[in-house]
């Protein structure tokens, strides 16, 4: 095409997020000049995420804390996790790549610790860096791959996702990559031969309006953790201001265009087209997470893959106590290892139970968890079960009384606890293979029922991420089209790829597949004539 360009670079990312913060870095250091765009500020979802990177293979901080591990085992691991969403080759490639990965991560300020957690946790307190992360020691992936901990956790305090970002952030922009925040890229320029060599975008102008975007983006963003009905409320207003407050400019990428935009988890409309029993979750992200660097990828030929697939993470642990009790459905029915970690609790629960789930305990094993509450929680988890113990919950002085208040088949419920009891009290093998030290009879009344369930409760939520997104060429990152053919000038990493994680999700391993899309993209796109 022809026209003027307002900037013209080598390379431009699209999303400042983890992946594309990694694909500024890796083609700047290629050769590359780079400029990235940035609906918001910066940072996207891995900004507010745990900052977990899933890596293995025999990492220092692994060694440090005495564990083995190595590239075949993480590998075996991860082919049971996965199942198949890349190549075997890439998947190899991935788990080869993974200490060198981390050790690049550090080298631009990202630290971690090789502080191990010693009980089963969803997220590790301030005390503990390392930890088992998915569930490489629950069976059956425990009987058929070596279990090591392989989530690393960014140290910082909290939610550590923003030590990752703000580190990844100033070495890019150290190394000389621009970023343009507050812009969101509207349409993606091709030429005759269908080559994409840059993007059309509108900006927020200087002045009351841009601060008054940063402000109320932020807000949103945090509200939307908690509670979305309320970050909601902050939606048209932003939309707003890029509406009426921006300028249109035109980027030339001469090299390439990198998109890395995010999921989809914000756009309703486009769950309910491709995920319609996740509706009723509770995404986390950035209201940037709408889809949009598919949409863009899709209109100019690209292919999507398991667009269907949604992680949605229902932990009941921490406290570890809580797993002694048992999760059913509506039905009564038992259907997970309370130990399985919650992205693959809320797999089932959503996909084979109508998204409904129930924690029945009784007092003792509540009394135990409470005791364990300020010891292995950070004060999110512990604002979540605070929620669950004061007042998301029914309380019956029988199983049968504990049915009918939450709705739940009564016969049926009675025969699971029964089943349950009596494998208790013999020391016998649990039928979903909890360790027995989790199993303990539930018959210490009163008897509660949390309701666990998907949808969006305040102060207790299940979050999710969408998982699918545009097929690429796995040497290169470039986007493919439905017939196989690479679309030249474009790539794709993240979450708007499918990628490693497209299939299932464990703690960390979206953003380690943000690095390694990332980087693949990014020294794809910069070495590219």
């Amino acid at each position: 095409m022809s026209g003027q360009w307002d900037e013209e670079v080598d390379v431009l990312v699209v999303g400042f997020g983890g992946a594309g913060a990694c694909a500024a870095i890796e083609a700047v250091d290629n050769g590359a000049s780079v400029l990235a765009l940035d609906r918001f500020t910066g940072g996207g979802a891995t900004s507010i995420s745990g900052g977990i990177v899933y890596a293995g293979g025999g990492t220092s901080h692994q060694e440090a804390a005495g564990f083995e591990d190595s590239v075949e085992d993480m590998l075996e691991y991860l082919r049971l996790e996965t199942e198949g969403a890349v190549s075997d080759e890439t998947l190899r490639r991935f788990c080869e790549d993974s200490v060198a990965n981390l050790e690049w991560l550090e080298s631009h300020g990202v630290p971690f610790d090789s502080s191990f957690c010693p009980y089963k946790t969803s997220y590790p307190t301030n005390d503990h860096y390392l930890y088992y992360s998915g569930n490489e020691i629950t069976p059956p992936y425990r009987d058929k791959a070596k279990p090591a901990p392989r989530g690393h956790r960014v140290h910082g305090k909290g939610t550590s996702g923003k030590g990752m970002t703000e580190n990844l952030d100033a070495s890019a922009r150290r190394r000389g990559v621009r970023v343009w925040t507050q812009t969101s890229v509207t349409e993606l320029l091709t030429d005759d031969s269908g080559r994409v060599v840059g993007a059309e975008c509108r900006q927020v102008r200087p002045g009351l309006a841009r601060t008054a975007h940063r402000l109320l983006s932020t807000w949103n963003r945090k509200l939307n953790i908690y509670y979305r009905p309320l970050g909601k409320q902050l939606d048209k207003p932003i939309r707003r201001i890029e509406q009426r407050h921006a300028v249109v400019k035109r980027v030339r990428a001469k090299n390439g265009v990198v998109l890395a935009a995010g999921g989809f988890a914000f756009n309703r409309q486009m769950l309910a087209e491709h995920a319609p029993n996740y509706r009723k979750g509770s995404a986390i992200g950035t209201i940037g997470d709408d889809g949009s660097g598919i949409r863009l990828g899709e209109s100019v030929g690209g292919a999507t893959a398991r667009m269907h697939r949604v992680s949605a993470w229902r932990f009941i642990n921490p406290p570890l106590g809580m797993v002694k009790g048992v999760l059913v459905d509506r039905a009564g029915e038992r259907f997970v290892n309370e130990l399985m970690y919650g992205a693959k609790v809320g797999d089932r629960m959503v996909n084979e139970h109508d998204g409904h789930a129930y924690l029945v305990l009784d007092q003792r094993i509540l009394d135990e968890a409470k005791k364990q509450l300020p010891s292995q929680t950070l004060w999110f988890q512990r604002l979540q079960m605070e929620v669950l113990f004061r007042s998301a919950h029914h309380k019956a002085d029988s199983i049968a009384e504990l049915a009918g208040k939450a709705r739940i088949a009564e016969d049926a419920l009675q025969r699971t606890v029964f089943a349950y009891n009596e494998v208790a009290r013999a020391g016998g093998e649990d039928e979903w293979g909890k360790a027995a030290e989790y199993v303990q009879a539930i018959d210490s009344g009163p008897y509660y029922a949390f309701d666990c369930s998907l949808r969006s409760q305040m102060g207790y939520p299940c979050p999710m991420i969408t998982l699918g997104g545009l097929t690429v060429e796995e040497e290169s990152g470039l986007v493919t089209r439905e017939d196989g053919t690479t679309i030249p000038g474009l790539y794709a990493a993240g979450r708007n790829a499918s990628g490693i994680c497209s299939e299932s999700y464990v703690s960390g391993l979206s953003i380690a597949d943000c690095v390694y899309s990332g980087r693949r993209a990014g020294r794809s796109a910069a070495t590219a004539s």
